[in-house]
């Protein structure tokens, strides 16, 4: 769709076509050919919000129709996002007040950009894209929307007419003390906007991390000596800050960042000049000033959905258990696939070795979820004895995930690379560079300084021994104590892992038991009670056993 700038400098708005369009799309602000053009895009959950609700409710299937300009759908919507108590339909999705606002809140985009071309018949248009980002932050705060709505009556003017006004009073609010400065920009922006600033304009860990953190010292240092300066009076432009604001910054930011509270990235890094503080800082100002140009709301659309308890059910699949060592949304390689099957096979050959007692054991707990409590009740025996049994149950388990791991035949040089290759970028998202960071904060000052001067600065071990005062065999043994420490904390972490993930391998494991025998077995679809459920699974996987003996108790 073509798009032209009007004779104040302010982009045309394109034109939404039907209500669909109204409710279900936000505004883009896209740089074309030099000149900065808006476009519309849309959120495909609410269309299928929209036409869900066109579909099942014959009101918003009556106004979805009319040609009104959305003002009765604005209303309907309002109507659910405001109301506290309100049945919820089974077709209905449960989130329906959080979707209502975004509905609104794609439906007041337009309202935005009106109220800022009032604002700007008046005043200086050239802030307008600033303006613009203003309102827009607003209609897409649900609090704040909903705070607006909430004063709303309908008899004093129609809901276009209300909310574009109110945004026009809150644009002007803002211009009236001036608060339109770029260092105010820098101070109000949140770390998160900042982060996702810098890496639209390109700019990567570990200097994003370093930024964000030299602008906390940064604005501590310039509200103290500029805005809150007693010279200073209130509602002037917030002034620009000078050398001496820099010197301090850097200061602050070169005393904390041997912290163990400061990013990685950061105590990694070197000291930092005056000249630095301030570069950085105008970098940070640029980001934010070309970023964002549209606003694209992130809230949640699913509520996650979690059950406590066990329910037989019968019609689902046995699940594919995974060896997941890392977090990620990738699929599996081939050699990771084959790593599952490895464990997965290993780990059902040394279950099915196991004497019968430690399985029923393994079946009752991971299984159908009974507590060791619950245990020692059912099998009248000490809670002490059973503790004692599922833990000797799963020693062996253990001993099996190890031997897979080998951690004590690769972690040395695993650790010795990363300092070498990663020391001074890791990736936060590898779960076991994030160990290693992690071992790091758990160093001396002293040792984290030899790994900054060894690894970050690259300085040799005499240099190194001459910047501390040290012999250099002194130096060469603290590095290799550095280095063993950090072995043995990722050995630590790891275990750790080994150990949760058998336990959720185990649940995973007998719940898909439990399902499949049950899926298997002729039922008439009621609810089977706990005690019936255990009785049948217990018949199908131990047919030639109806009597196990757990520490001398016949279950």
């Amino acid at each position: 769709m073509l798009n032209f700038v009007n004779f104040d400098g302010i982009s045309t708005l394109p034109k939404r076509e039907n209500n669909t369009e109204k409710f279900c799309t936000y505004l883009m602000l896209n740089h074309q050919n030099g000149r900065l053009i808006l476009q519309w895009k849309y959120q495909p959950y609410l269309k299928r919000n929209i036409e869900l609700y066109a579909q099942r409710n014959e009101k918003v299937s009556s106004l979805w129709r009319q040609q009104d300009k959305g003002n009765g759908l604005a209303q309907f919507w309002r109507t659910v996002a405001i109301k506290e108590f309100q049945t919820v339909a089974d077709w209905e999705p449960a989130n329906k007040r959080q979707l209502a606002l975004e509905h609104l809140a794609s439906y007041f985009e337009e309202k935005c950009y009106w109220a800022v071309k009032n604002v700007c018949k008046y005043q200086n248009p050239e802030d307008w894209e600033e303006y613009l980002c203003f309102a827009r932050v607003i209609i897409y705060n649900p609090l704040k929307l909903a705070e607006i709505l909430s004063k709303y009556n309908s008899q004093q003017s129609n809901i276009e007419t209300y909310v574009t006004t109110a945004l026009e009073n809150n644009i002007k609010d803002e211009m009236r003390v001036k608060k339109f400065s770029r260092w105010r920009m820098l101070s109000k922006k949140s770390d998160k906007e900042l982060r996702e600033a810098l890496q639209v304009s390109g700019l990567s860990e570990p200097n994003i991390s370093q930024m964000i953190f030299a602008k906390k010292y940064f604005k501590q240092v310039y509200l103290f000596n500029r805005v809150q300066n007693p010279g200073r009076k209130n509602g002037q432009k917030w002034p620009d800050p000078d050398r001496e604001d820099f010197e301090q910054a850097a200061q602050c930011y070169n005393a904390e960042k041997v912290l163990s509270s400061a990013p990685h990235e950061v105590s990694a890094s070197t000291n930092i000049t005056a000249m630095q503080m301030q570069s950085w800082m105008e970098n940070s100002i640029a980001a934010l000033q070309d970023y964002p140009k549209s606003i694209v709301p992130q809230w949640s659309l699913d509520a996650l959905q979690t059950s406590s308890g066990y329910e037989a059910q019968y019609d689902i699949q046995e699940e594919a258990l995974e060896l997941e060592w890392h977090d990620s949304a990738e699929e599996p390689g081939e050699s990771q696939q084959l790593l599952n099957k490895k464990t997965s096979l290993s780990l059902r050959e040394q279950l099915e070795a196991m004497k019968p007692e430690f399985q029923k054991l393994l079946l009752l707990y991971y299984g159908f979820g009974l507590n060791q409590q619950q245990l020692a009740a059912r099998l009248e025996i000490n809670q002490s004895t059973i503790s004692r049994y599922l833990k000797k149950s799963t020693i062996t388990l253990l001993e099996t995930l190890a031997g897979i791991s080998q951690s004590q035949q690769w972690v040395k040089e695993y650790v010795t690379n990363w300092l070498k290759q990663n020391y001074t970028n890791p990736s936060h998202s590898d779960l076991i560079q994030a160990a290693l960071v992690s071992g790091i904060k758990k160093l001396s000052s002293e040792e984290k300084e030899i790994l900054q001067l060894s690894y970050s600065q690259h300085l040799s071990e005499i240099k190194i021994a001459n910047q501390l005062g040290i012999e250099q065999t002194e130096v060469k043994e603290k590095l290799s104590q550095t280095q063993y420490k950090l072995q043995a904390n990722l050995v630590e972490q790891i275990n750790a892992w080994i150990k949760e993930y058998l336990e959720n391998w185990l649940s995973k494991h007998y719940k898909s038991l439990i399902r499949l025998i049950l899926k298997n077995r002729s039922h008439s679809g009621k609810k089977l009670e706990i005690e019936e459920t255990i009785s049948i699974v217990f018949d199908v996987y131990f047919p030639n056993c109806k009597q196990i003996k757990v520490g001398g108790t016949n279950v």
